[in-house]
């Protein structure tokens, strides 16, 4: 009787010591040190603002791609208890005591050091050695940019890892055709879907993979049938719909503006960020550094975030009150209006004055009286511009207007500037003359809106400070706002303004350039994103020694002349396919891309190349050394191949990790092309 309490149960397991040593020691290359430098390290600026406010719950719109992996990296964030209370304003700035570093850089460390035993699986799965299986691991363990992209807040090794996951799904998925349906089918199947989705999440590069697997499984099914016979940019009106962020501040806002209403108005443009109409007490200096004099008027700019400078009242130019009247009178399509601002009562202003930044169009300010012969010019017409009648009134987040200058004609627009030290580094905001036509950086529209009830000053700026109470109903429909943020992510261009470490496509593959991604403040130690130039110009070669031999082959195949046994020739076939094809994939889109590119967005094209060393090595080695004196030479060739990596790895380690300051004879001697940046301080 229950013969199961008379005996242990005992459970076996097969476990490949090879996958766990090389996923040991992936993990100790990617989280060694992992909190050093506890400091902003190049993207990390830019990754950590969307970290912040998702910690804060504040809808934001990120132009670069799709949300996933900001989320991913913001889970690491909240994991870690981290209250978005840090202002990523540099790189180099150090981290607070609140930021936890370790948990932010965790994901990405983790993403890196899984890719290590991945590779061993991916070559181990497509049919080859052992041997090649472990070369391919060592390859991706050593290689330096992988390491120094992983060990930060970035996003590439997370993307690689799913790209790799994708593809070892699939290829495990494929290994079951023979048990279709079953536990372990169906489990590769979603496993592989997810890996795709979730690199397509990740970034839009993403997709390439999914398309290549896609087309590989197409393939294998066309065999197999034969065989067998079978935060801002968004609009307001979508933001106003989301529950939190600008829907508790917008939420019961009156819908019609009024003679009298405050307001905020928000570029509809939203690049080069989100900003509204701003200004304060500081005026445009009477000269600027080229020479020429402005009105010194106060200054009026485009502000990137909430502040109570950005209010405005809209005015009726007949008449003195600020206050709403009972009941309120609408501003329509046509009127002209003045805009008083909020907390110095200043009107906005244009003339023939050039713009700083903008020379070509005027200069916009708040009129100051200095008792001079340049009387105020502040009457603007507006110009609801997707209004159904003339008769339209002028409606909160809904309608997309204009001003247009009485006495010039000039449109007020942002024209995505920054101005200088003195204007704080805000946004120029000018007013257009040459009208060429419709475009969104000279529409706004108004944001938050309540109706003014002070005609004194000082109440006014009470009224301005306090929350604005907000009882209209203009949510968006799901359908709405999930179409409104797809097209806005696929259609938003980021600034394609050149970058100091910028590159083009054709330098990446000769790895002639880097980046310089941190230096310490007081030594010379500092990080770089440099590749291992024995594996980068190794992964080339074999790229290219690929497609010879395929194209070889091919044309002997069509002689009915067969080099290579069938298996070993689909083995070959499919490894092409993957990796060569992950390659080309991951690489020649970007030569397409009218974008600002760096050399990190070579890295997932890369780590497949990479897995295709190993398979040419063994090819070559099986298939085209015709004696035993042949492959030993062959074999000892690689490892001294092998080797010299390693010795490349060592050289660049203070590089990689940043952790060991060199003495400028020591820097120089790493710098073994001329377009490597590396910085060396001046005694």
């Amino acid at each position: 009787m229950l013969a199961f309490l008379q005996r242990p149960a005992v459970v076996t397991a097969d476990v490949n010591l090879s996958a766990v040593a090389l996923t040991v020691a992936g993990l100790l290359s990617r989280l060694w040190r992992l909190t050093y430098p506890r400091a902003v390290v190049f993207d990390e600026v830019y990754y950590g603002q969307f970290i912040s406010l998702y910690m804060k719950r504040v809808f934001f719109f990120d132009g670069s791609g799709p949300p996933l992996g900001h989320m991913l990296l913001a889970l690491g964030g909240y994991l870690g208890g981290f209250d978005g209370n840090f202002a990523w304003s540099r790189i180099g700035a150090e981290y607070s005591s609140n930021v936890p570093v370790r948990s932010l850089r965790l994901l990405p460390a983790l993403a890196g050091a899984l890719s290590v035993p991945m590779a061993y699986q991916i070559v181990w799965e497509l049919g080859f050695s052992h041997c090649a299986a472990v070369g391919a691991a060592l390859l991706m363990l050593i290689e330096n940019a992988l390491i120094t992209q992983s060990r930060l807040m970035l996003l590439e090794s997370v993307l690689i890892f799913f790209n790799l996951l994708a593809v070892l799904s699939y290829l495990k998925f494929n290994s079951q055709k023979h048990r279709p349906f079953s536990l372990s089918w169906w489990l590769w199947l979603t496993l592989t879907g997810v890996a795709c989705s979730c690199a397509v999440g990740i970034k839009y590069m993403g997709v390439f993979t999914y398309l290549l697997v896609l087309g590989v499984a197409a393939v294998h099914t066309w065999h197999l049938t034969g065989d067998q016979a079978l935060s801002n940019i968004m609009s307001s009106a979508f933001q106003a719909s989301l529950e939190g962020g600008l829907a508790r501040i917008t939420q019961g806002q009156p819908l019609e503006v009024a003679y009298g209403s405050q307001v905020t108005l928000k570029s509809a443009s939203g690049r080069p960020v989100p900003c509204w109409l701003h200004s304060h007490q500081s005026t445009y200096p009477i000269m600027y550094d080229n020479g020429r004099g402005s009105s010194h008027q106060q200054q009026v700019t485009c502000y990137p975030f909430k502040d109570v400078n950005n209010w405005w009242i809209v005015k009726d130019p007949g008449r003195h009150q600020l206050e709403v009247n009972n009941p309120p009178r609408p501003v329509r399509h046509g009127d002209v209006v003045q805009l008083v601002h909020g907390m110095t009562a200043r009107l906005l202003n244009t003339h023939d004055v050039a713009a700083p930044r903008s020379p070509h169009a005027q200069e916009v300010s708040c009129y100051v009286d200095y008792n001079i012969s340049m009387p105020a010019q502040s009457l603007w017409r507006l110009d609801v511009v997707n209004r159904d009648s003339d008769a339209d009134t002028w409606k909160t987040i809904l309608s997309e207007v204009r001003f247009v200058h009485v006495n010039t004609s000039a449109i007020l627009k942002l024209s995505g500037a920054h101005l200088p030290d003195w204007g704080f580094r805000q946004l120029e905001v000018v007013g257009e003359k040459l009208s060429r036509g419709f475009h969104e950086s000279t529409v706004w529209t108004v944001e938050e809106h309540r109706y003014g009830r002070s005609q004194e000053q000082k109440e006014r700026e009470l009224e301005l400070h306090s929350p604005a109470q907000t009882d209209v109903s203009r949510n968006l429909s799901f359908l709405a706002r999930f179409a409104e943020l797809q097209w806005r992510m696929l259609t938003v261009r980021s600034d394609d303004s050149e970058h100091k470490y910028s590159s083009a496509p054709l330098d990446w593959v000769t790895l002639d350039t880097s980046i310089a991604y941190w230096l310490h403040p007081r030594t010379s130690a500092q990080i770089h994103l440099l590749g291992n130039v024995v594996i980068w110009a190794s992964a080339g070669l074999a790229t290219a020694l690929y497609a010879l031999l395929s194209c070889w082959y091919l044309l002997r195949r069509r002689r009915n002349i067969r080099d290579l046994p069938e298996d070993a020739w689909l083995r070959w076939g499919l490894a092409g396919a993957l990796c060569a094809g992950g390659w080309a994939v991951n690489y020649l889109p970007f030569f397409l891309m009218e974008k600002t590119l760096f050399l990190y967005h070579y890295l997932p094209a890369l780590a497949f190349q990479i897995l295709l060393i190993p398979v040419v090595l063994q090819h070559v080695g099986e298939h085209l050394c015709r004696s035993e004196l042949q492959s030993s030479l062959f074999g000892a060739l690689v490892v001294a191949w092998y080797s010299a990596a390693c010795c490349v790895f060592t050289m660049l380690r203070p590089l990689t990790y940043g952790d060991t300051p060199l003495s400028p004879s020591e820097l120089q001697a790493l710098r073994w092309k001329e377009s490597w940046d590396i910085l060396i301080r001046k005694r």
